[in-house]
């Protein structure tokens, strides 16, 4: 679990192509510090296992459905990443519930360059839109923001000097992939509901098959009476 305030800058040093899987080497002397074998490391907001440790590098294994989710495929050596460690329990959630399971790839459409910040427009599959609430959380390639303004196919973010100037979004130009990671909370009271509605949907099939009705269970306060 993570919370989508990113800790370092790091850089991929290398890539091995293994079929149907990649093979990263990642440099993040923040994030390798007391890391072990099969700790998870997020990297552009995606929850990579740490296979191996050199000083402060690591590798770690890419699978072809990760790849074939995520912007992770585009990377090379001297690709620069946002890193982020776990949370620990009982630590400050600085930025919201963050998994590390990317959701869809997005775009970058637009930055609008002010004089505190910047505001950068990212366009979305539209399967995804249904999650993205105006004031709502957003994971952008691992980061943790707040939606500024949410359309059928994009929404917006701004990005304070900090975010620019230590996460990749700070280079990041307009064709360029984003990994996106919706807020979970959404997705499970989208599930929940549709469960709710499904069900309901059955009860009523069933109470009216073959024309006959519904009973309708007597009101105790009739029988009182």
């Amino acid at each position: 679990m993570f919370t989508g305030i990113v800790e370092e800058l790091g850089e991929v040093t290398g890539v091995e192509e293994l079929g149907d899987a990649s093979r990263f080497r990642l440099r993040g002397p923040v994030v390798t510090a007391g890391a072990g074998h099969g700790d998870s490391i997020a990297v552009n907001g995606v929850c990579l296992t740490v296979v191996e440790l050199d000083g402060d590098e690591f590798t770690a294994d890419v699978m072809a459905e990760t790849l074939d989710r995520s912007s992770l495929g585009a990377l090379a050596p001297g690709s620069r990443v946002n890193l982020e460690r776990p949370t620990a329990v009982g630590a400050r959630l600085g930025g919201h519930i963050v998994q590390g399971h990317v959701d869809g790839v997005g775009t970058l459409v637009e930055r609008k360059a002010s004089e505190h910040w910047e505001i950068v427009r990212i366009g979305l599959p539209a399967q995804l839109s249904r999650y993205i609430v105006e004031k709502g959380s957003i994971t952008v390639d691992g980061i943790s923001l707040t939606v500024v303004d949410a359309g059928p196919d994009h929404f917006t973010v701004s990005l304070i000097p900090t975010t620019l100037a230590l996460t990749t979004l700070g280079t990041k130009q307009p064709g360029d992939p984003v990994n996106l990671e919706v807020d979970v909370v959404a997705k499970y009271v989208e599930r929940l509901l549709s469960a709710e509605r499904s069900a309901a949907a059955d009860a009523a099939a069933a109470g009216t098959a073959g024309g006959a009705p519904v009973p309708v269970r007597p009101d105790p306060a009739e029988d009182s009476r």
